[in-house]
């Protein structure tokens, strides 16, 4: 049990990245007051815990719908969680956890960019849900478990919301140079991490 929480810990963290979040979301709300990013944070980050809550209990049924098994999800989120280890390797933004151009110039128009684009996509994007509901889906029905991993992903955005609080001090401390080198080696336990995905998914879907 503990070696799951630990991993579920892990993936999360990675995939949410609140070391580079933080660097970035001062940027994302040019001329806000210290009360306004606050607030922000604040909502952003509630709104994000709202949206992976209810991909949890209800993104399994979805897949069910749609005729989608688990396997072939382990491998389609592994090559997702690979394609933003790159990114994050790499120090780049992509469409995976980013905005696009247009995207970034309205959302610089906005007074309020809790919603969008801090909770989606930057703190609940495609990988985040991905990785929630594959840890989740292994013990489905067991509730003391799916509990257990909820606690870890409030525990994860418990610590983005602190950094995110903090946004100011971690650049000032880190800087654009050490946010990205964290995230670089953050990047490759991800890779790792995702290829492992891959794995099971393949494993599972053609067993010896």
């Amino acid at each position: 049990m503990t070696e799951l929480l630990l991993n579920t810990f892990v993936v999360l963290f990675l995939v949410v990245d609140p070391v580079g979040l933080a660097a970035l979301f001062p940027s994302l709300a040019p001329g806000a007051g210290a009360a306004d990013l606050r607030r922000m944070a604040v909502k952003g980050t509630l709104v994000a815990a709202a949206i992976l809550v209810g991909f949890v209990f209800l993104g399994d049924a979805l897949l069910r719908y749609l005729g989608v098994g688990l396997p072939a999800f382990r491998i389609a989120g592994g090559v997702l969680l690979f394609l933003l280890a790159i990114d994050m390797v790499f120090a780049r933004q992509s469409g995976l956890r980013s905005t696009t151009e247009r995207e970034h110039e309205e959302a610089e128009q906005r007074r309020d960019i809790s919603v969008f684009p801090l909770a989606i996509p930057l703190i609940a994007g495609p990988g985040t849900m991905t990785s929630i509901l594959l840890l989740v889906s292994e013990h489905r029905g067991d509730w003391q478990v799916t509990t257990m991993l909820l606690g870890v992903l409030a525990l994860v955005l418990g610590i983005t919301l602190v950094m995110l609080l903090a946004a100011h001090q971690v650049l000032a401390w880190l800087g654009e140079t050490g946010a990205n080198v964290v995230s670089r080696v953050l990047g490759v336990v991800l890779a790792a991490l995702a290829v492992q995905f891959i794995l099971d998914g393949v494993a599972e879907a053609f067993p010896a």
